[in-house]
């Protein structure tokens, strides 16, 4: 549908961006605060060890459902802006203005949010002591000394960003690889040296098959998929790829494949060394599962590891949201001055200081904990939608590399995360609800964008 073989895309990008960098984007969008967070929260709701390894498996499965039906999409539709691109092209530009609304409200700025609030709690989990100042001072509280770390962060790698997508690279390689050195030492040196017991995994074991156990996995798997969210990262980059009809698929398979892999090894590393008792409710359970398994200095080394660690998906989202924001202000769907690429550094700068912003904002707010549950479902909507397009794309004869497994794993997504968000909205249906008027809210929203740009036209 659009030429790749060009070095500079029609919209102003180069493309410079190979297969490893691109996988390395995946692999830091999706390994962020949820792994490291929200396995305590899981087992609080499921109150069974086996059912949360299966989950997270399932997931992880239905990732890589999802990463497929991209790849053919990402390769037909190499352009900046993921769902937003894809709707856009498929079916009606408000779609993907929908899409792309509910990016900017919640799918990149919250995450940002809470991966910078994720270090500050590991952060202090390693050095108690840095916040000394919040506990004896009438003036600083320790939460806001937390907030205010966090804000600092996110101000450090909006800047960077705005430098250019190389140093930006760069900087996400060397991070990403890190992330999963670090994951990867936990399990092997937790495993082979640390103190734990395997029949914790078999502890609780009992579930309900009942609409009330139902709806309460269906939670927890959309709490899961929000953990495996990134899977589609290298999509919202695809005017910046090279040989996008290749790089984009193979970075979207591998990287989901190498994160799931991952996921599920950590997540038993957690299950072998903490009774699942003692994980209800903990929110920096990576540290607490080195502390039991490997003693307190351990616990220290590893929190600061994995508090750095989480700048690698806290960058990845500062580089991927703004290139939305850019392609919906490009087709008059947005503030205008999103477009602006800059001259010598050829990022939508405007688009990323704006998105900084409003994470800092949002860490302010203090979100972390109180809308998990509505960004999984807000950003379970337009994948849906997205998926279905792949029927659409080939009854018109424009897909360019068609997946094995059709349409056997299109229908397997579509069904398992409709599921999935249905019985979510039975369990938690305030946090729902405000999903769904986050969507209807942005459709008066595209119109008044569609009229501003006749207006200027």
């Amino acid at each position: 549908m659009y030429s790749t073989t060009d070095k500079k895309s029609k919209n102003g990008f180069e493309r410079k961006l190979g297969f490893f960098p691109c996988t390395n984007i995946v692999i830091a969008n999706m390994i962020g605060a949820g792994i490291f967070t929200m396995s305590g929260f899981l087992m609080e709701e499921l109150n069974n060890p086996i059912l949360m390894i299966v989950l997270w498996f399932i997931g992880g499965i239905l990732a890589l459902c999802g990463a497929i039906c991209y790849g053919e999409l990402g390769a037909a539709i190499p352009r900046a802006g993921g769902e937003y691109a894809f709707l856009s092209e498929l079916y009606h530009p408000i779609f993907g203005f929908l899409s792309g609304w509910v990016s900017f409200i919640v799918g990149f700025s919250a995450p940002i949010a809470a991966s910078a609030i994720g270090f500050s709690e590991y952060f202090f989990r390693a050095f108690p002591q840095f916040f000394s100042l919040g506990e004896t001072s009438v003036f600083i509280s320790l939460a806001l000394l937390k907030k205010l770390l966090a804000i600092f962060v996110i101000a450090i790698f909006t800047f960077i960003h705005m430098r250019g997508i190389d140093l930006g690279a760069r900087i996400q390689n060397y991070l990403t690889l890190l992330k999963v050195g670090l994951i990867v030492a936990i399990v092997s040196i937790g495993f082979s040296f640390g103190k734990g017991d395997f029949h914790h995994i078999v502890e609780q074991s009992s579930f309900s098959f009942s609409f009330g156990g139902l709806k309460t996995a269906g939670l927890s798997l959309m709490w899961i998929m929000f953990a495996y969210s990134g899977w589609n990262a290298s999509t919202y980059i695809g005017s910046e790829i090279r040989n996008p009809e290749k790089n984009l698929p193979r970075s979207l398979l591998a990287g989901t494949g190498i994160v799931m892999f991952l996921y599920l090894c950590l997540n038993c590393f957690y299950l072998y060394a903490i009774p699942p008792n003692d994980m209800k409710g903990v929110i920096s359970i990576g540290g607490l599962a080195v502390g039991n398994s490997l003693g307190k200095s351990l616990e220290d080394l590893f929190s600061l590891m994995i508090s750095f660690a989480l700048f690698s998906s806290l960058s990845a989202f500062i580089i991927l949201g703004p290139r939305v924001y850019y392609s919906m202000a490009q087709d008059g769907n947005f503030f205008k001055f999103a477009s602006e690429v800059h001259p010598r550094f050829k990022v939508p700068y405007k688009a990323i200081m704006l998105q900084g912003l409003i994470s800092m904002a949002m860490v302010l707010s203090g979100t972390f904990d109180q809308i998990l549950t509505y960004m999984g479902f807000s950003l379970g909507i337009f994948p849906v939608l997205a998926v279905c397009g792949i029927f659409k794309l080939r009854s018109m004869g424009k897909s360019t590399s068609r997946f094995p497994g059709y349409p056997v794993v299109q229908i397997v997504y579509i069904l398992s995360i409709t599921a999935m968000l249905v019985l979510a909205f039975f369990e938690r249906p305030a946090e729902s609800s405000i999903a769904i008027f986050t969507v209807l809210i942005g459709v008066p929203a595209y119109f008044v964008f569609r009229k501003n740009a006749e207006l200027r036209g």
